[in-house]
């Protein structure tokens, strides 16, 4: 007999699995405006040990659950803990199954928050901003200026 997986491309992945959600503080930037979003994003368990050690970062706290939780079928249900306001992030499905694979691969790491339970000690900042839809413009004044002999044998 075998079990109903949550997702047909990942039959390693149970409801069961544990998974930390992450609740980040982020911009959008809009016509030359800024406005702030709060997003839900899943946490692997790599950077929630660097978290968990004190660097700067824009999440406010992190909400340690199972997948089964989270996706009811093909929706997404957000957790109580998390303020009406909050977005899921994107690509959250396929994130959130790499971050529990993380979390599969080092067990000892769900010790640092347990299931059920919120982590809001983090060195939470915005002194650099995450901006979502930032794009990156090269232009001919970022090239490395050379020496008129750099290509030539001498």
């Amino acid at each position: 007999m075998t079990t109903p997986t949550l997702f047909p491309n990942a039959p390693d992945i149970s409801a069961d699995d544990y998974l930390v959600l992450g609740l980040a503080t982020c911009f959008y930037k809009e016509d030359g405006d800024v406005h702030e979003v709060k997003i839900i994003e899943p946490i692997p368990s790599a950077a929630l040990e660097a978290l968990i050690k004190g660097i700067p970062t824009s999440y406010e706290m992190a909400y340690a659950t199972t997948l089964g939780e989270v996706f009811a079928g093909d929706t997404l249900q957000m957790p109580a803990s998390f303020p009406a306001e909050a977005q899921f992030g994107d690509e959250f499905a396929l994130r959130a199954v790499a971050a529990v694979r993380t979390y599969k691969r080092r067990p000892q790491a769900q010790s640092s928050i347990p299931l059920g339970t919120t982590h809001t000690d983090f060195n939470y900042s915005l002194e650099r901003k995450r901006v979502l839809n930032a794009s990156r413009v090269v232009s001919k004044d970022d090239n490395v200026k050379q020496h008129a002999y750099t290509h030539q044998v001498l």
